[in-house]
């Protein structure tokens, strides 16, 4: 998380140093979650015959791969080079997205929110080394400015695989389900709570990835520098991870959907913050809602869809959620630097309501939906 941080303050305004189309400035981070996309459902795959703990480990390999290519491609001023380096990091990153599926797997049903919730956590420590690596470490070899951030990622994928060392899962967590019986992924994935999780995972991601891309952009645009843009950065992601020290404990209180609802009025509140001004004061603040808004929809949604698989299903159905997942997150972080670039800011707000009422939707129906289900004809598995 710290180094996925570190991205999102510099990526861009790295790709807009090194980019001759500087339309393209965020193709960096959209290969990153393409990356992160394509690996998702292979990730999966993975983990279901080797352990996850073996491919957390094969991961750290992309990461590293990943940090000194970035670092070489900005000494060199090789562009495309870079968008490489960031999408070895993104194969790394679509790994360790399932460590919260890995945290949830690893305990019972009434404790499932609170585990993905605790994983989330370690954002909050995020939130102050990744922004604040990008800024200390950016003039360190005065050759290229940001060369040093992405050198500084080395130690962090290091501190990763020092503390895989320590995690211990269930015995059970590799073995043969064959012996289980598993319904097909399509009669799993009709269910309206499946649907909806899905649907609200990957608005509630790909609004928070669509807003936060541009940002950097917006405020280097409105003449802001980058100390300010890296405070807004981390303000921003602590209030996506901070939250998830009592998410958890509110979702077991009021459910899932209540939380996810919140996640999409937060999200209303961050555009409309956005549009009314371009000072530090309204990206703060609209960067804020938007953490906020993106860890209720993350959370719930994931919660959400812990209940509609058994456990011999979760493999391909983790799969195709982050798969889903991804892949708006990519388009969604590709456009947001054209929009910046040839429409402006408030059109890359306006760009996101359409998104948040789909999600706003989907969870107000199921609302219904659930309401009219009998207790026993609800989904507890």
């Amino acid at each position: 998380m710290s180094g996925a941080s570190l991205m999102v303050a510099s990526a861009a305004l790295v790709g807009l140093e090194l980019a001759d189309d500087k339309s393209m400035s965020t193709l960096p981070l959209a290969a990153q979650f393409i990356a992160v996309m394509l690996t998702s459902i292979p990730a999966s795959m993975l983990m279901k015959k080797i352990g996850r703990r073996a491919s957390f480990f094969f991961a750290s390999l992309f990461g590293f791969s990943g940090a000194i290519l970035s670092t070489w491609s900005i000494l060199e001023n090789a562009f495309f080079g870079f968008v490489g380096g960031v999408a070895l990091i993104g194969v790394f990153n679509g790994f360790a997205n399932y460590y919260r599926f890995t945290a949830a797997d690893a305990v019972d049903i009434d404790h499932k929110s609170r585990a993905i919730s605790f994983v989330l956590v370690g954002g909050v420590a995020a939130a102050i080394i990744g922004p604040n690596l990008a800024n200390y470490t950016k003039d360190v070899l005065s050759s290229a400015t940001f060369a040093g951030s992405y050198a500084s990622l080395v130690v962090l994928y290091l501190f990763s695989v020092v503390a895989l060392i320590f995690l211990k899962l269930p015995e059970a967590e590799v073995h043969n389900e064959k012996e289980f019986p598993q319904r097909p992924l399509m009669q799993i994935a009709r269910q309206p709570a499946c649907i909806v999780a899905i649907i609200c995972g990957m608005l509630g991601y790909g609004v928070m990835s669509f807003v936060m891309t541009a940002t950097p952009l917006a405020m280097n645009h409105h003449s802001h520098n980058f100390s300010d843009t890296s405070f807004v950065i981390q303000w921003h992601v602590l209030a996506m991870f901070a939250p998830s020290f009592v998410t958890g404990a509110i979702i077991r209180k009021v459910g899932e959907l209540k939380v996810m609802l919140s996640g999409v009025i937060l999200g209303f509140a961050c555009v409309f913050v956005n549009l009314t001004g371009s000072t530090i004061m309204h990206f703060w603040v609209a960067l804020v809602f938007l953490g906020l808004s993106w860890n209720f929809l993350f959370v719930g949604s994931t919660s959400l869809l812990t209940r509609t698989y058994l456990r011999a299903e979760r493999f391909k159905v983790q799969a195709l959620n982050d798969f889903i997942i991804f892949t708006v997150v990519a388009f969604a972080s590709m456009s947001a630097g054209y929009l910046q670039y040839y429409y402006g800011w408030k059109a890359v707000n306006i760009g996101v309501l359409p998104l948040l009422i789909v999600a706003l939707l989907s969870i107000v129906l199921l609302m219904f939906h659930e309401k009219s289900l009998k207790p026993d004809m609800q989904i507890q598995s």
